[in-house]
């Protein structure tokens, strides 16, 4: 009897089903150690000798294992086929050597799957190998460069400074600056007018159709080229004078090729856009389809396809769709992975034929994702879409003012029928529409016209989908670490994510400037993509890992010793210097920018509070209290957010203002005095945008928190709040948020009550009576619960329990935090 070894559980039992009595099946449940955190694990002055510590968690598993082996003398490893997979194998080997539990006569074989399926877990079986070793030396390669340039930078930031920041990274730091510098980008961006002339036409049938205004008076209206409503005011009263027809008319046929079939990033990037998953939560519910022998492996940067998989997609489409969505031959994708091994199949399912409802799929999460590749696999195999382009040109009587009329018609859908384009770009151009019959030569009836108001936009800033597709784009990263990347730098509080949009915080942007200011060429884009390139050459066989470990280590250990001698002082100066001209652009007049408005004496500057926050304040404190969320200081932004902002007045007769502080932004009631040195005053919700509050909202916000009333059932009262993760309600040990804040201020008992009283349903379907509240869902599945227990409240997710220390943080437990505290407790 062999004993097989996989990476899950859930693997292991479906694996059981195709294999059989005659083999142990058993997991490790992913990796078994790793390289020990204390200080020196790995060490340049011993040939970078790695210490490892075995995962005290794996310890059941890894004796399972050794009983087995008791038994019988053959060990097969079937851990992913990739480099983490290998890495796994290597290690358990590593581990059973060193405690005696294989011995020279022990038969030990690796073999490797895409899918699993019984067919290719069969012949996977009968053609077994031995371990990458190169593979293994690109893991090692990686984990030291990772471990020299994060161990070494972290406790330089934590120590440096001091605004609670805990980590860098080879990969995310690099893939921060991308976040930073575009919020950057956008904060500078100064937005330009610009008009467009837009009019309506009368075919001969009377049938309406629009058109652009593209030249005037011989001249070319290029897009900006109109900037202001006077020159375009000009434009249609000149037009609107004259008559017109059809001067030219030209059709162009178009082919659209199908998208190729996906790979991890893509896959990435289409599940966010498409069905709001983030990278991790797709990842995660790609593993369960893999696991379970859906789809073929999650992690690649391939896009080939197994010869009998478009054999058998062909002739699904053939049966569903008909011949005419049936090219003569199959598609074949090239990959563009300069690694090979990382570039296994494409990701599709096992069986084509088979839907989610065959399957019988029941979590959402699942079934999204699996139509989404079965769709995308379909496509890939299917005819081109053909459309036609017909562009119309208008012009006057004297043929120096012209407009274009711009149409499109799908001729025949080919690949679209299964897997259409996102939020369809057809819509968003002027010839998305179809036009009329129109005919060369002929008149034509002006309508109307009227000028449009435009304003140039900054780039957006980055979803995780466009976030991971410049990581592809710039060589940073790989399958394996896309969506680890994106989630850590969240987890880290560096970068949150409002409304899909991921925004650093200002923890975020000083980490990224100091890595700039000091560790520059270690986040530069072309460094990290060129690192990647060698890593990947470890794996092929092309270099020796220890080689690259000592390059690296000799030019980079020289800036490390310089910056652990550096004093915060000295850290908060650079920082000023390269933020300097951002926060501070020079003005028109040569007057000083950094002069403050409040005081006119002092010097604005970065600073930071004992608490970790950093903000632009005055030079002049104590004596002056001008303070500013790090923003751009200029005369427009100054004035957009004044210091006191008054609102109006309170019944009471004292003013209600607006104020901006270290943690934001909030409302108080009246100024400070000696008589009310601390007057009433409430936060306003990060998400909740100042410049659309009003008095009446104000004059809400100030009363809390107050008690709405007592809840009909026990008489004990209802708490309207406001915490540091926003609007809520309390009663008794049950809680219920609300993001919206006008929502949340317009809520009435009996809507209290039902909030409540919906918690308390969730609470009670819960196992055990110490449930306080469900906090959310962890994006792995699964509830998270607020718990009290003998030694009081704490977090309980699956197996994980936390424990609250300050029972003050209760009200303010949110999932984020909750996530945020998990992670925590994982990695300790």
């Amino acid at each position: 009897m062999a004993v097989v070894v996989v990476e899950s559980p859930s693997k292991a039992k479906t694996i059981n089903k195709y294999l059989g009595s005659n083999y142990t099946v058993l997991a490790t449940v992913g990796h078994v150690r790793h390289l020990d955190e204390k200080d020196g694990s790995v060490d340049p002055n011993n040939d970078f000798h790695m210490k490892w510590k075995i995962d005290p968690k794996k310890q059941k598993n890894l004796t399972a294992i050794k009983k087995a082996l008791n038994t019988d003398n053959h060990l097969i490893l079937a851990t992913d086929p990739d480099r983490e997979g290998e890495a796994i194998s290597w290690h358990l080997v590593e581990i059973l050597k060193n405690q005696k539990s294989l011995n020279s006569k022990t038969r030990i074989e690796r073999v490797v799957f895409n899918a699993v399926t019984k067919h290719a877990v069969l012949e996977a079986i009968a053609n077994p190998r031995a371990l990458d070793m190169p593979l293994v030396e690109a893991y090692l390669v990686r984990g030291g460069l990772d471990y020299l340039l994060g161990y070494s930078l972290s406790p330089i930031i934590i120590r440096k400074l001091p605004i609670g920041a805990t980590s860098a990274g080879r990969v995310q730091s690099p893939t921060l600056r991308l976040i930073v510098d575009r919020e950057m980008e956008i904060e500078a961006f100064k937005a330009q007018e610009y008009w467009s002339i837009e009019a309506s036409f009368l075919n001969k049938d009377g049938k309406l159709f629009e058109a652009q205004a593209i030249e005037y008076k011989g001249e070319k209206i290029e897009k900006h080229s109109v900037n202001s409503g006077t020159h375009a005011k000009e434009i249609v009263t000149n037009l609107s004078k004259n008559n017109f027809h059809i001067e030219t008319i030209h059709s162009t046929p178009k082919q659209r090729n199908p998208f190729p079939p996906f790979l991890t990033s893509t896959l990435q990037q289409e599940a966010n856009n498409r069905l709001y998953m983030g990278t991790q939560q797709t990842m995660s519910v790609a593993q369960k389809l893999y696991e379970a022998g859906h789809i073929t492996y999650m992690r690649t940067d391939g896009i080939d396809m197994a010869p009998e998989a478009v054999s058998a997609t062909r002739n699904l489409i053939s049966k569903t769709f008909g011949e005419k969505y049936l090219p003569k031959s199959p598609r074949f994708y090239k990959n563009k992975a300069a690694n090979a091994q990382e570039a296994h199949e494409c990701i599709r399912p096992t069986n084509i034929q088979k839907t989610s409802k065959n399957l019988s799929l029941t979590d959402i999460n699942q079934i999204k994702l699996y139509e989404l590749i079965r769709n995308r696999t379909l496509a890939c195999q299917m005819e081109n879409e053909i459309s036609e382009t017909t562009t119309a040109i208008l012009a006057n009587e004297e043929g120096n003012n012209k407009l274009k009329a711009s149409g499109r018609v799908i001729i025949f859908d080919g690949f679209r029928k299964a897997f259409n384009f996102h939020n369809d770009e057809d819509h968003k151009s002027s010839d998305a529409k179809e036009l009329p019959q129109l005919d060369e030569g002929s008149r034509i009836e002006l309508s109307s016209i009227k000028p449009e108001q435009h304003f140039t936009q900054a780039k957006p800033r980055y979803t995780e989908a466009s976030l991971v597709k410049k990581m592809v784009d710039l060589g940073i990263g790989r399958p394996s670490t896309y969506a680890s990347i994106v989630s850590r730098i969240q987890q880290r509080e560096y970068v949150r994510k409002e409304k899909n949009r991921l925004i650093p915080e200002d923890k975020g942007k000083l980490v990224s400037v100091f890595l700039a200011g000091y560790f520059k060429k270690y986040i530069e884009y072309d460094y990290t993509a060129e690192l990647e390139n060698d890593l990947d050459d470890v794996s092929s066989g092309k270099s020796i890992w220890k080689d690259i470990l000592s390059k690296f280590w000799d030019e980079f250990s020289p800036h490390f010793d310089a910056a652990k001698d550096l004093r915060i002082s000295e850290v908060l100066i650079k920082i000023n210097e390269l933020l300097e001209p951002h926060y501070f652009p020079k003005s028109a007049d040569n007057s000083n920018p950094k002069l403050c408005p409040n005081c006119q004496k002092g010097n604005l500057s970065l600073r930071t509070s004992r608490t970790g926050n950093a903000f632009i304040g005055c030079s002049s404190y104590p004596d002056c209290r001008f303070i500013r969320p790090l923003s751009i200081m200029t005369k427009e932004t100054l004035e957009k957010v004044s210091n006191d902002k008054i609102l109006g007045l309170h019944p009471g007769g004292s003013k209600i203002l607006v104020k901006t502080g270290k943690f934001g932004p909030y409302v108080q009631l009246g100024e400070a005095s000696e008589e009310n040195s601390k007057p009433r005053r409430t936060s306003i919700p990060k998400n909740f945008d100042v410049n659309d509050l009003t008095l009446e909202l104000a004059l809400q916000l100030i009363e809390l928190p107050k008690t709405l009333g007592n809840h009909p059932d026990d008489g004990a009262p209802i708490l309207s709040a406001i915490g540091p993760y926003g609007p809520y309600l309390k009663h008794n040990k049950s809680y219920a948020n609300i993001s919206n804040l006008e929502e949340f201020l317009s809520i009435g008992m009996n809507r209290a009550v039902e909030l409540i009283s919906d918690q308390a349903k969730k609470v009670s379907k819960s196992k055990g009576p110490s449930v306080m509240r469900i906090i959310g869902e962890h994006p792995d599945g699964g509830d998270i619960q607020l718990m009290t227990g003998r030694y009081g409240p704490y977090l309980k997710y699956k197996k994980t329990n936390v424990g609250i220390k300050d029972k003050n943080d209760l009200d303010n437990i949110d999932l984020d935090k909750a996530l945020e505290l998990l992670k925590a407790k994982s990695k300790k």
